[in-house]
């Protein structure tokens, strides 16, 4: 079957919008859209002080390392994903603020808090290191 062009055209054109609702933009974390003009400008810098907010085991050397097609960010830098997601929130005034909140098909519904999603992360991870040795 052979599909007429303008019908690939039209697909190709991604012009649609869908705006969130005001309550939630004004509960947005990010409030500003100038934010976009200030990484449009020096993406480098703008992304070196999106990464300072977290915790670095090691901080990095270089933001970014671009050979196109290639690209390296936050090179020499170390970071532990689970401290960044988890370990800083059970460590604040978040503890009991919920992590994860899972709803089942028939209405069953459960909130972890970030406490107990620390709980059951350390009980998985000591598992998981006793059947390894």
């Amino acid at each position: 079957m052979v599909v007429p062009s303008e019908t690939i055209d039209s697909l190709l054109k991604e012009n649609e919008q869908y705006p969130p609702p005001d309550a939630f933009r004004r509960s947005a974390w990010v409030a500003d859209e100038r934010i976009y003009e200030v990484g449009a400008r020096d993406p480098e810098a703008f992304w070196a002080a999106q990464a300072a907010e977290l915790q670095w085991t090691r901080p990095w050397d270089k933001v970014l390392d671009w050979d196109p097609p290639f690209a390296k960010w936050f090179v020499g830098g170390k970071i532990n994903v689970s401290e960044n997601c988890l370990d800083r929130h059970v460590e604040s005034t978040q503890r009991h603020k919920a992590a994860i909140v899972w709803e089942g098909e028939p209405g069953d519904k459960r909130v972890l808090t970030y406490d107990d999603l620390w709980r059951q992360v350390n009980r998985f991870s000591t598992a998981s290191r006793s059947t390894c040795r």
